[in-house]
């Protein structure tokens, strides 16, 4: 059977994402401060942010020829011209591809080429990453830029080259446009092992936004939110960076999670409203200096990403009497498809990931293709106005994972029950999630073969109570002539390390197996290593 959203269908605006988030259905005067620097201080105003992005836009066009479908590419931790820069080349007629700052050179000129990037716009410190992957990318030293105020072997800051005194007319597009143009290209991991381009368009974006507020996200102008999710990652770029925006709320940035200076800021800044991941939430139960602060302006945490086991979500209310609501999307699906209902709590069921948002419907698969009814578990697939264009230049990989009605697979498992609350059972897809990010197996396979003792390897996940997240481990059977040892497998771990993300690290070490299991096909039997795995730790 379909299921539908128990939301009533709504309209989504056919313009453009500038001309949306700077829409003001709120009437915040141009004074307000929307985007603050947790650390320094610094703000930036409903106004500011206004005419500093159009700035941008304009010396885009004017500094360095920026076209309309042209693509730029930001590397950086959270700061507070990320709004600045992301908007500014929407309003430019821009696409913005967001990278991860930690990535290995390789990594990042790879998403720099298969986005077709022509300018990059990079933290300072990132600044040998950025340059390394631009010259790998072909971009130009004079497109190179940075954060910040300070030149850096010769690359300037962006504001001393893009911000004068011209402001642009945002680019506007006709409500057919709005549908199929790309305005961002975060990557999503798949299990060929490299990293896929998600096209999600305007009307993705808005639509999204759209269904929040119609599913009574509970935000508005009284709204301070902490803005520590990172922002190349769609769950902040729209929630947190869009959010702010068309909700006039203030948002309070930190460029990384610090306990301490997390708490600080929650006290200092009077903090009502967290988008969190479970790692946050653990650390927060686990370490005693949270006790050192007034966290009572807190009046809801919303976690998504990855899973928040019941233990945990329990173990946070009792301590600190602030309640926890799951949700759940995917970077395809823009990213938000079930929210819980914020108003009256009660309405959603302990572990559920809540209701499907307005305009989405859903249909539950058994492994024959069957639909499936109510308490019946089986592979989501899902269909609205947020799901994503395409994955870029991939027909094949897009091909997969849409039926002939549009539905996209999702990968996990899931359950309805009879009042339309949704249940995450388990992930189909192989993609180990760490701390909310993907890590495809397939690609630490790939660069685990090239060492020169292994002669075949799997990489599973597993969940680590310890870090509340899924962690990767690696099987490896080596090469006659070498040794199963200690030392063995920390070199082989240690070389896999250190030409990866620190996301994508094998946290979970290196084991050895005389033979990796696989079927007659020769597809790795994972099911079967996860066995062992349990085996191997209890022993």
């Amino acid at each position: 059977m379909i299921f539908t959203s128990k939301h009533p269908d709504i309209n989504v605006p056919q313009v453009g994402i500038y001309q949306y988030v700077t829409s003001n259905p709120n009437n915040i005067p141009d004074d307000k401060p929307i985007f603050i620097d947790g650390i320094t201080g610094k703000s930036y105003t409903y106004g500011e942010f206004k005419h500093d992005s159009k700035k941008f836009a304009a010396g885009l066009q004017d500094r360095l020829g920026f076209k309309r479908g042209d693509v730029l590419a930001i590397c950086s931790p959270n700061q507070i011209d990320y709004p600045i820069v992301l908007l500014g080349t929407i309003a430019a007629g821009g696409k913005v591809t967001t990278a991860n700052p930690k990535y290995k050179p390789n990594e990042l000129s790879y998403q720099l080429t298969n986005s077709g990037a022509s300018v990059l716009i990079v933290h300072p410190e990132f600044i040998e990453t950025g340059i390394e992957a631009a010259i790998e990318a072909k971009i130009p030293t004079s497109r190179v830029l940075l954060f910040g105020d300070k030149e850096i072997k010769g690359y300037k800051p962006y504001r001393s080259i893009l911000i004068g005194d011209r402001e642009i007319e945002p680019i506007t597009y006709t409500p057919e446009e709005t549908k199929i143009t790309t305005a961002y290209l975060p990557y999503s991991s798949g299990t060929t092992g490299k990293q896929k381009g998600v096209e999600l368009t305007h009307t993705n974006i808005i639509a999204n936004l759209e269904q929040l507020i119609n599913a009574k996200c509970n935000l508005g102008t009284h709204s301070i939110l902490m803005g520590i999710l990172p922002f190349f990652h769609i769950y902040a770029l729209t929630c947190i960076l869009h959010g702010t925006l068309i909700h006039g709320s203030t948002t309070v940035i930190l460029p990384s999670f610090n306990v301490e200076t997390f708490c600080e800021s929650i006290q200092k800044y009077k903090i009502n409203h967290i988008y969190a991941v479970p790692p946050i939430i653990l650390q927060l139960v686990n370490n005693p200096v949270v006790q050192n602060f007034d966290l009572s302006s807190v009046n809801l945490i919303i976690s998504a990403a990855a899973p928040l086991s019941d233990e945990l979500e329990k173990k946070f209310l009792e301590m600190f009497k602030i309640p926890i609501l799951q949700a759940y999307g995917l970077t395809e699906t823009s990213p938000i498809l079930h929210y819980p209902d914020t108003i009256n709590l009660s309405n959603t069921a302990p572990g559920s990931i809540g209701p499907l948002l307005p305009n989405v419907k859903a249909k539950l698969l058994s492994e024959d293709s069957r639909e499936l009814g109510y308490n019946e578990p089986g592979e989501l697939w899902v269909h609205g106005p947020n799901v994503m264009k395409g994955y870029l230049n991939n027909k094949e990989a897009t091909d997969a994972v849409f039926d002939k009605d549009r539905f996209f697979n999702t990968g996990d498992i899931a359950s309805v029950d009879e009042q339309g609350n949704f249940f995450i059972v388990d992930r189909k897809k192989e993609l180990i999630k760490y701390k909310g990010f993907q890590v495809a197996p397939a690609e630490l396979e790939a660069i685990l073969l090239t060492h020169d003792a292994v002669s075949d390897t799997a990489v599973i996940g597993y969940y680590s109570e310890e870090e509340a997240t899924e962690i990767p481990i690696a099987y490896v059977s080596i090469k006659s002539g070498y040794d199963q040892s200690q030392d063995l497998a920390a070199e082989i771990q240690s070389f896999v390390n250190k030409n990866v993300a620190p996301h994508k690290k094998l946290r979970g070490g290196v084991w050895f197996i005389d033979k990796i299991p696989k079927s007659d096909s020769g597809k790795i039997l994972r099911r079967l290593l996860r066995e062992k795995l349990r085996n191997d730790r209890m022993n």
